[in-house]
């Protein structure tokens, strides 16, 4: 088995993992917590995010309730979420602003997508984790969207990795063209950068 056939292989192996974490609900439920509390104090405004497939933590309440608050600080209409939108020419990802009820429509994988809204541009993008592991590098599905995304994007957006404490992959060995990620959250806390 080639290195391309072990990480597809492991990649089934998480996925089915996560699918059938038997407490997923409680620990998505403190991982909301913790991407909340991460997220006080944060100068952002902007931040990109991507919708749930395959039973990913949904991040999606957590921004929204950011959103929110920001309307205690006056800051609401500033405060934007986006989605990403996937460009097949150069098959990178461009995010386009999302809020709740906002038209959807499927894009090429099957994956909602905002229909029509405008594009922004994140200066925070949390991105999911089938795994991750030392370093901030995180195993996606194999596409290499967010790693091309992520080396094309001006100014480079602060990158946080979201995933459940099974996807940590202690022996994890990234591959030159994987971009790592600034920090990585999990139902525990923050579990990268190590501090």
């Amino acid at each position: 088995m080639d290195k391309a056939q072990e990480k597809q292989a492991l990649r089934k192996a998480l996925i089915e993992q996560r699918l059938n974490l038997p407490d997923r609900l409680h620990k998505a439920d403190l991982l909301q917590r913790v991407m909340r509390i991460w997220l006080v104090g944060r100068p952002d405004t902007v931040i990109g995010v991507y919708w749930p497939i395959k039973g990913e933590f949904d991040p999606l309440p957590a921004l929204h309730r950011w959103k929110e608050d920001g309307e205690l600080t006056g800051e609401a209409r500033r405060r934007r979420i986006g989605l990403p939108v996937v460009d097949k020419v150069h098959k990178t990802l461009t995010f386009h602003a999302w809020y709740p009820g906002c038209p959807m429509e499927e894009d090429a994988y099957g994956i909602p997508k905002p229909k029509d809204t405008e594009v922004i541009v994140p200066t925070l993008l949390f991105v999911p984790c089938v795994g991750y592991g030392p370093g901030g590098y995180r195993l996606g599905y194999g596409g290499g969207f967010y790693d091309r995304t992520l080396a094309t994007l001006q100014p480079r957006p602060v990158t946080v990795g979201l995933g459940f404490a099974q996807g940590f992959l202690p022996d994890f060995e990234s591959e030159a063209h994987d971009e790592p990620l600034d920090a990585i959250l999990n139902e525990n806390g923050v579990v990268w950068p190590i501090g």
